[in-house]
């Protein structure tokens, strides 16, 4: 199997091929795993299909999810994990930093150099053999270290994020209020307020739905 194969199996989804990382026994991936590749999305290009395929469904994006990636993974002679299957939960944001340059934000989020914090994970590819072209993961240093502002800590307007971790029954109070409109209907104020990944925004239907799905489990 080679890398550019799974690209292109996960292209017409919108969905990225996100590096990939040798599986040891502590991840808690079959045994005979030889190589595991990340699968998410930056940026608008998955929702755009995920939004003209959606059907009214509880949860339902992960279900359109699974019902890209199996098939996917099937084709590709694969087994595929998903973030959403659990408990127990798989270990995706520590997979996540072994597989490409990604590092914890400030506000908790995992960012990316070129992605900012725009972007996530949907599953995981797991092969067998060792796949060929698999991008060595780039040395790089967290773009949080090099931003002397961090706007992201200063913008949310009820202050969920500080050195106690980020408050979660304060943001979706404010969600829930009318002075909370702008930041479900456009998306989290403090994640608009990072200067990294400004061309991957997602959109505003994108931001809302996500934010919605975030509110309904809280």
């Amino acid at each position: 199997m080679h890398y550019e194969t799974i690209r292109a199996a996960l292209a017409p989804f919108g969905l990225l091929a996100r590096g990939g990382f040798a599986p040891l026994s502590a991840d808690g991936l079959p045994e005979d795993s030889a190589c595991a590749v990340m699968v998410g999305n930056a940026g608008p290009a998955m929702w755009r299909v995920f939004a003209g395929a959606r059907r009214e469904e509880p949860d339902a994006m992960n279900r359109w999810t699974r019902r890209v990636l199996d098939p996917v993974a099937a084709e590709l002679g694969a087994q595929v994990v998903y973030p959403f299957d659990g408990p127990p939960w798989f270990p995706f944001q520590r997979w996540a930093q072994r597989a490409e340059p990604v590092f914890p934000s400030p506000i908790g989020m995992l960012i990316h150099p070129e992605h900012g914090l725009w972007h996530a994970y949907r599953g995981v590819l797991v092969f067998r053999e060792l796949v060929e072209g698999l991008p060595e993961r780039t040395a790089a240093a967290s773009p949080c270290e090099s931003c002397a502002d961090k706007p992201c800590l200063a913008t949310c307007p009820v202050h969920a994020f500080g050195p106690q971790g980020y408050d979660v029954p304060a943001c979706a109070d404010h969600l829930r209020q009318s002075e909370g409109a702008d930041c479900l209907e456009l998306g989290c104020r403090a994640r608009r307020a990072c200067p990294v990944g400004s061309g991957t925004t997602y959109l505003p239907e994108q931001a809302e739905f996500h934010m919605q799905a975030f509110l309904g489990s809280h």
